[in-house]
């Protein structure tokens, strides 16, 4: 309809052949028409629903904790190594690594370098996992979907509201994650 508008306008002002006018009024009518439509475009935006909210929240939920998994897997890599003697040898080597005069004062063997330099390869890595990982999830249409996550994504940056009530969902979630490995663990023990 804008456009019709325009075109009429235009054609109109090449018939009295007044150019400069016709430029100025085609340039504010054009200024009026992207604002017209940058308004429905906004106004166009479907409203999140609570699913949507959901799947988004068990989507962090479920990153949050494989990343306490990889975390986890990280400390006992310094704690149940013989070489790092449980972490005291760990902070050693953490200390004077990459410093020459420090590492000959500590007395670091190559074992112990090799099994540091694995330990720092496998941190280097987890932020990739973690990101690998992530978008997997939000690439399976059956755990989020891409549409989904940029719909969710975007509400939560343009609401705070939004956002509180995924990190209540999260919340939510792991506490209920929590209670059924509680229930789970008191079952094997017995």
């Amino acid at each position: 309809m804008i456009l019709w508008v325009l075109v009429y306008l235009f054609n109109i002002l090449r018939k009295l052949k007044a150019k400069k006018i016709m430029k100025k009024l085609l340039l504010f009518g054009a200024f009026f028409a992207c604002l017209g439509l940058t308004g429905f475009a906004q106004e166009a935006a479907e409203e999140v629903t609570n699913e949507e909210l959901a799947k988004f929240a068990n989507m962090e939920a479920m990153t949050e904790q494989f990343a306490a998994e990889k975390t986890e897997e990280f400390k006992a890599m310094i704690l149940e190594n013989e070489i790092f003697q449980g972490g005291a040898r760990y902070n050693e080597i953490k200390a004077a690594w990459g410093d020459d005069a420090k590492m000959a004062e500590a007395e670091i063997t190559d074992e112990e370098k090799e099994a540091y330099q694995a330990v720092q390869d496998f941190q280097n890595s987890l932020q990739d996992v973690l990101k690998e990982y992530k978008t997997e999830l939000i690439m399976n249409d059956s755990i989020l979907g891409v549409s989904t996550y940029n719909k969710v994504n975007g509400a939560q940056k343009a609401d705070p509201a939004i956002k509180e009530k995924i990190d209540s969902l999260v919340t939510e979630i792991k506490a209920k994650s929590e209670g059924d490995n509680d229930g789970e663990e008191e079952t094997d023990s017995k």
